[in-house]
């Protein structure tokens, strides 16, 4: 599959801003629009892989950095496993450490494995357990992919790409952008400080309400991992509303 290939934002020299904004909505090949163009064909590029994937689907997370004997590792060889036999498609970030993991277990468990890689300075390269492979520029559209293919999110331990899609998913739960959207933390003691710091601070200073803290499922078992995310997927099925409490994100 062809790979997007973008380029990055452009510099350009000072102008007037009334007369720059006029050339700019004028212009047919202004380098922003040129730019705008790319980025709408990365997602359109996107949209369309994520269209062919067989759902449900799930995405999972993690460290790129653990190896084969790491305990999250082996954890998610054996999640990617089980979401494979409850007939899930598994979508990762594309790369080694977790990713791989959860995507080898979906290729040993028979099920689809799909990875959304991007192009970082020290080059990520792509896992070997990949059935659809797209690789983005921009991290925005990959981030929409993860959530558009996806019935839920598995969490497992990682650092601030981790953390990253983490928050991002809470938000577009509370803000009701997606509903019945399983979010699962997989290990329990390394959650363990970022959850007492979500209850205080956070909670304890009404930066965030109670109810928030119920949008979270932590868990030290692959099993109930798949469970609980195919339990949200059979409750959408089912069109059960789970509409949200407020629509602003705190």
């Amino acid at each position: 599959m062809d790979r997007p290939r973008l380029v990055g934002p452009q510099r350009l020299p000072k102008y007037d801003q009334s007369v720059e904004d006029r050339r700019i909505l004028k212009a047919e090949e202004h380098p922003e629009r040129l730019h705008v163009k790319r980025i709408a064909d990365e997602f359109f590029q996107g949209f369309e892989t994520v269209a062919k994937i067989a759902k449900p689907a799930v995405t999972i997370f993690g460290s790129a950095r653990v190896r084969e004997d790491h305990p999250a590792y082996k954890a998610a060889v054996e999640t990617g496993k089980l979401f494979a036999g409850a007939g899930f498609t598994v979508v990762t970030g594309g790369g080694p450490g977790v990713m791989e993991a959860a995507n080898r277990g979906a290729r040993e468990g028979g099920g689809l494995s799909v990875g959304f890689n991007i192009e970082l300075p020290h080059e990520q390269d792509s896992n070997a357990y990949l059935d659809v492979s797209l690789t983005f520029r921009h991290f925005y559209a990959r981030k929409t992919m993860f959530v558009k293919a996806a019935e839920g999110f598995v969490i497992f331990p990682g650092g601030f790409g981790t953390l990253d899609e983490f928050f991002e998913a809470l938000t577009l739960i509370q803000t009701g952008k997606v509903l019945n959207f399983p979010v699962v933390l997989y290990d329990s003691e390394y959650w363990k400080g970022l959850l007492d710091w979500i209850r205080d601070p956070l909670l304890a200073q009404g930066m965030i309400s109670p109810d928030d803290l119920e949008l979270l499922v932590v868990t030290n078992e692959p099993a109930e991992a798949v469970a609980t995310v195919v339990a949200g997927y059979e409750r959408r099925l089912a069109d059960i509303p789970t509409a949200p409490a407020k629509a602003d994100a705190q």
